[in-house]
């Protein structure tokens, strides 16, 4: 079984403090874990975690699968995180729970990290990028943490974080490489084979690697016929690269609905384990990551965040199309998305959709010429959301006025009729791209 003293020693410990290694994660030295670490795992978090569910979805059909969905966005905290948290801090010495944790991390790993050592008593400090969102910020610091808000990105936090873990001697916690998380994020798989014993395949969201390790070992452990499918943002690809290398690298991302994934370089640790195990890696643009948080509010009633949807995206993006008829589990991994970024993933799945459209059209400015717009727009049932008047910039006569509509369609074919219309109605129109018949 991996213990913590067992790769983080006093001589790992001295390092270059211009890039401090953390120890228990070293390139030189990769440690794989084991089945019994994640059984050991289930029994030390069973009374911490939330067992989550996993039921059949109404969106098989949508995608000519058996799909099943593991609801562990329901933890107290929002995410999955929570089981690996749960059981690094139950596997420190006495000692260390008397020091504390320290750890870096956006959002998610901090709040299951402060949640947990307030419940068993163990003092956490996390550092946190200026780019984490307010709300988690302020959610680490309601659990009784402490909070420390420096450096610009992951990187710089990450570092500050190694030397706060030198200086005063206390355990840093990778929030996807250490050896215990992993462990304990490998729980979800022995719950998904519990639920759906024969299941064909299992999509697994993949940032830093954490996750797909510890349920590629459990599930492949338990049923070596059961696919394991990493899906990543094509924003952040990290494990793709990887695999292409041979060893984690590097690579430069954007930004991503699937923020909870963006990390640069896939786990030592993480890598190790899990790529000898998975089948296949999908890789999704943020398109159907919108589509896919779209799709789960309205017919599941889920509301996830792009990291969380991003299996779905999978799904609907039409790249496992081998497992068409198939039992297929998806790992909704996350629910901890702003509410201002889930209305605009909702607008920009509407978008996508063809059921939110856009269009400007020149018309008289004559009283009436909205009117009869609106008129001609309320006859094929379009419902208008907005309208925005531009008179200084036209080339055309004083008395005509440009428009911006946005407007509320039922569906593409919907769309199409209206754009039809307009067209013929008002031959100066223009219109935004409506998606192909394919989006679904």
């Amino acid at each position: 079984m991996v213990t913590e003293h067992d790769h983080i020693n006093g001589n790992e410990k001295e390092c270059c403090d211009e890039n401090i290694e953390d120890p228990a994660c070293l390139e030189s030295n990769p440690v794989k874990i084991t089945f019994e670490d994640i059984t050991s795992a289930a029994y030390k978090i069973k009374n911490g975690v939330v067992k989550s569910s996993c039921a059949k979805s109404h969106l098989s059909s949508l995608v000519n699968m058996e799909l099943y969905l593991k609801k562990d966005f329901v933890q107290v905290t929002g995410s999955f995180k929570e089981r690996g948290a749960c059981y690094a801090l139950t596997m420190l010495s006495e000692e260390d729970k008397r020091n504390g944790v320290i750890s870096a991390s956006l959002g998610n790993h901090a709040q299951a990290l402060c949640y947990h050592g307030r419940r068993l008593n163990i003092p956490v400090t996390v550092v946190m990028p200026t780019a984490a969102p307010i709300m988690k910020i302020e959610a680490c610091r309601n659990f009784g943490a402490n909070v420390i808000v420096q450096g610009v990105n992951m990187k710089e936090s990450k570092q500050e974080a190694l030397r706060i873990s030198k200086e005063k001697n206390i355990i840093y916690i990778n929030g996807y490489d250490h050896p215990h998380i992993m462990a304990g994020q490998g729980t979800v798989g022995l719950e998904i084979l519990e639920d759906v014993p024969d299941a064909d395949a299992i999509v697994v969201p993949v940032g830093g690697g954490g996750l797909l390790a510890g349920v590629s070992l459990a599930v492949k452990t338990l049923n070596k016929n059961c696919k394991i499918i990493g899906v990543e943002s094509d924003r952040f690809p990290s494990f793709s690269k990887a695999l292409e290398h041979g060893r984690p690298v590097l690579i430069e991302g954007k930004s991503t609905l699937a923020d909870g994934l963006a990390v640069p370089m896939v786990g030592y640790n993480a890598y190790a384990t899990a790529a000898p195990l998975i089948d296949k890696m999908v890789v999704v643009s943020e398109e159907w990551i919108s589509i896919a948080i779209l799709r789960l509010v309205e017919s599941e009633k889920c509301v996830v965040e792009g990291a969380g949807a991003i299996g779905l995206a999978a799904a609907l993006s039409g790249q496992m199309e081998e497992f068409a008829g198939k039992k297929v589990v998806l790992l909704l991994c996350g629910g901890n998305i702003d509410t201002s970024i889930l209305g605009r993933c909702l607008d920009r799945g509407l978008a996508i959709d063809g059921r939110l459209v856009k269009f400007h059209a020149t018309l008289s400015d004559r009283p009436g010429g909205i009117a009869e717009l609106c008129r001609i727009l309320a006859t094929i049932g379009v419902c208008v959301k907005d309208i925005i008047h531009e008179r200084a910039w036209l080339s055309d006569d004083v008395f005509s006025v440009r428009v911006k509509v946005v407007c509320e369609t039922r569906d593409l074919k919907h769309a199409q009729l209206m754009q039809e219309v307009i067209k013929k109605n008002y031959t100066s129109s223009i219109f935004g791209d409506i998606p192909l018949p394919k989006v679904l």
